[in-house]
Order: C-alpha cells, then sequence, then structure tokens
C-alpha cells in the first residue's frame, strides 16, 4: 500500500505584493476523486482528493488568473481529470498531458483541443512516462506547437544534456531542477541546466523550493540558485505554486509564502511581470482574447 500524502494548507495567505494581471500558476494538479478519476496501481503515493473549485479560491486569494494544470502521476496516463480540470477553469487555463510512445494521433489531436500544450516525463514518481518515449514523441509533438516537461534531479543533466539539445521543440524542467540546494550552485548539474536555459534549450519553472531547500522555510538558501536561473535567460522563466503540493508527509507549506518567495528571486516589478504573465503567454499560448 502506498503511503498517503498530507492535502494542502488550508487558509493561503495573499501576497506581499502587487501581481500583475494575467498572472498566471504555471504549475499545478488537480487530482481525484478516485472514485471517479481512479489511481494507478504503480504510483509512489496515495493523494488525498485536491478539487477544481478548491484551486480556484487559492488564485482567487493569490490574484492569480491564469493556470496550467499538470497530470498527475497518480492519475498514470488517463488524462481525463486534467482535461475536465482545464474546461472547468476556462479559457485563461492550459494543460501538461502525460502519455506514453503508444499513444494514438486521434488523441494528440484531442488533448490539444482540450488545451493540453505539453507533456511530462517523470523518472521521480511512479505511474509517470521515462526518458526512452523522449525524442518518439518530440517527434510527434513538435509540429503541433507543443513542449517536453521533465521532472527529474538536474544531477542526470550531464549526461541527458545532449539528448535534449538534438530535440526539435521546447523543454522545460520542473522545480529549479529539483536538485537538494545542498549539493551546491556548482555542482555539474544545476550548471548544465544553467547552460541549457542560457543556450534558449530549457525553460524551468521557479518553483517547488521547499523541496530543494536544505533549511527549510523560509528557503533562503533556493535564491541563489533561482537568481542564477533566471539571470541565465529571464525570458525562460515561469512561476508555479506545485498546489496541492503531492507527495509531502510531514510539513505542508502555505501558497502565499510561494508566491512571495518570487520577490525574493525577482523583486523588479518588469521582472515578475515577465515571469508570471509574459513568459507563460509565450509558452502556453495564451492571448489577450482569452
Amino acid at each position: 500500500m502506498t503511503k498517503a500524502c498530507l492535502g494542502p494548507d488550508p487558509s493561503p495567505h495573499p501576497p506581499k505584493f502587487s501581481v500583475p494581471a494575467k498572472a498566471c500558476d504555471c504549475h499545478a494538479h488537480v487530482i481525484g476523486p478516485p472514485e471517479e478519476y481512479p489511481y494507478v496501481p504503480e504510483r509512489s503515493f496515495t493523494a488525498p482528493t485536491a478539487l477544481l473549485e478548491d484551486y480556484q479560491a487559492l488564485h482567487r486569494t493569490l490574484g492569480i488568473e491564469r493556470a496550467v494544470i499538470v497530470q498527475p502521476s497518480v492519475h498514470g496516463t488517463d488524462n481525463q481529470v486534467t482535461l475536465d480540470g482545464i474546461a472547468g477553469y476556462g479559457t485563461q487555463a492550459r494543460g501538461i498531458a502525460v502519455v506514453d510512445a503508444s499513444v494514438t494521433d486521434s488523441e494528440l489531436m484531442r488533448l490539444n483541443e482540450g488545451g493540453i500544450r505539453g507533456i511530462r516525463l517523470n523518472v521521480l514518481f511512479g505511474g509517470g512516462v521515462g526518458f526512452q518515449a523522449m525524442e518518439p514523441l518530440a517527434q510527434r509533438i513538435a509540429d503541433m506547437g507543443w513542449h517536453i516537461q521533465l521532472l527529474l534531479d538536474a544531477r542526470d543533466l550531464v549526461e541527458l544534456a545532449p539528448r535534449l539539445r538534438k530535440l526539435p521543440l521546447a523543454t522545460v524542467v520542473d522545480h529549479m531542477g529539483h536538485m537538494n540546494v545542498s549539493h551546491g550552485i556548482d555542482h555539474p548539474g544545476f550548471q548544465a541546466l544553467v547552460d541549457l536555459v542560457r543556450d534558449g534549450v530549457c525553460w524551468v519553472k521557479l518553483s517547488g523550493n521547499y523541496r530543494i531547500s536544505a533549511e527549510g522555510p523560509p528557503y533562503k538558501d533556493v535564491i541563489p540558485f533561482a537568481r542564477e536561473l533566471i539571470e541565465a535567460a529571464p525570458q525562460h522563466m515561469v512561476w508555479g505554486t506545485d498546489w496541492p503540493h503531492p507527495a509531502l508527509y510531514d510539513f505542508m507549506p502555505n501558497d502565499g509564502d510561494l508566491l512571495d518567495a518570487l520577490d525574493d528571486y525577482a523583486p523588479e516589478a518588469d521582472l515578475k511581470q515577465a515571469i508570471l504573465v509574459d513568459n507563460p503567454a509565450c509558452l502556453y499560448g495564451f492571448t489577450n482574447q482569452d
């Protein structure tokens, strides 16, 4: 039996800075309920139900108007929960699906029509699809304007980087590389990520600071890592909550604190405008008409 993880903090506080209009949360999940959207047996954890209406309530508190809903590993390659989440959120939402190399062309078209704009490869949690599918899937989705999103440990990028450089599309790395900062900013894997960002190969989600901090709240040890990534290519940075923060068992961050952390990484208003609004609009295809 997989371990049950915590649910999100029910009392998020508003951010301390003025959030620009059309700000986007580029990483969150809608999960369950399992009687309607079954969990896959190979999952690494059992997540509590995380409903769309609770996610929308969080955004009202934070002042967020756009969302990117990412297919959670507990639901495997059945993307219906994510498609329904996008539809329920409305025109201000996009999504990231999980598919394997056997996915049909008709299914890819259905996902595209439902607001999906990329696929996620995940080697950290059961229920995901691994790197063996990367090149075959990349060839099939490049002409759709999609990208590949990677949940990995940045230490693996030393070996993986040459493959990423050959792909015919953009890649997006979750949670600043998901490498504990105790390994140091000069770790070859993190520096490989910085190089990929600087060379325009990768985008990065400035999310999950609580997953990589060695100190814990308020995660100040993550600031130098975030700032180095931003300096490498500010136009390729986006931000996300990672709500409802699956696979946490002992501590749950407050989403207001996670948005406030962006003020530590990018105190300038124009930089927050880029990370929260302009960059997501470019990456996920939001328009002024949405």
